[in-house]
């Protein structure tokens, strides 16, 4: 039997990141298929089974994640895999990425029988294919500047590959978390001279954080009637974002 993937997310109270976790389980279950149609046993095919793809959460769950990492691995183990491969939906490798999930991870791999090899996959955040999911979206605005806002974090030196990728876009990047703040980078922008500016949020779905962007950027409009401001969606579902998550589990 093939791997069994479960794909880790934050967690939220709004049901739009949890559907959006279902949908790219989904997404994830077919290249599963396509990439091993059947499995050969005893000269029988045998079709991956969708309960070999699952959704955890790191906060706002009433199981703690070792817990429900547990849960999916006898489940997966109980199918005939050997081997349950974790990918945290994360896009910087703040404090949850580097410190939170491993130990989670290294609590559940404990309590497990030897049956089934827990593999911690390098977090969504890594892949450099989310700079053309991005590219994707500027395609169609005509800007003179472009903002890669992202959610920051207290980690020391997480934020670089998010200043990378904004240099790479011919962007500067601003945090919902801490400074440099929206606000004050859509004002260094129209001191340079910049009258149409883009507002990207690297966020993977929509939620609380990405309807108050939009609030901020109503905000701004006002501030700065003389500007043309285009937002972004996050980058949400997709079968390109699938094609990166599966990537990075058969890494």
């Amino acid at each position: 039997m093939p791997s069994a993937y479960l794909l880790v997310s934050h967690g939220s109270h709004d049901p739009r990141p949890e559907i959006a976790m279902q949908r790219l389980a989904g997404l994830l279950h077919h290249k599963l298929e396509k990439y091993l149609p059947s499995i050969v046993s005893n000269d029988v095919a045998v079709i991956p089974d969708k309960s070999l793809v699952g959704t955890a959460y790191l906060e706002l769950n009433p199981e703690p994640l070792h817990e429900q990492i547990k849960t999916f691995s006898k489940n997966a183990l109980a199918l005939g895999c050997c081997s349950l491969k974790i990918l945290p939906l994360f896009l910087l490798p703040g404090v949850h990425v580097m410190e939170d999930i491993p130990v989670e991870v290294a609590l559940a791999q404990q309590s497990l029988d030897r049956g089934i090899k827990i593999y911690l996959q390098p977090y969504l955040g890594s892949h450099p294919g989310l700079k053309f999911l991005l590219v994707k979206q500027l395609v169609s605005m005509e800007v003179e500047g472009k903002i890669l806002l992202a959610h920051g974090s207290r980690r020391l030196g997480s934020v670089l590959p998010v200043e990378a990728m904004a240099t790479s876009l011919s962007a500067v990047t601003a945090y919902w978390a801490h400074p440099p703040s929206l606000e004050s980078r859509v004002q260094e922008l129209v001191t340079a001279g910049c009258r149409r500016i883009a507002i990207l949020p690297y966020f993977l779905f929509a939620g609380g954080i990405t309807d108050a962007i939009a609030g901020a950027q109503e905000k701004l409009k006002l501030l700065f009637p003389e500007v043309s401001f285009q937002l972004a969606d996050p980058l949400g579902t997709s079968a390109e974002l699938a094609d990166l998550i599966w990537d990075l589990v058969e890494q």
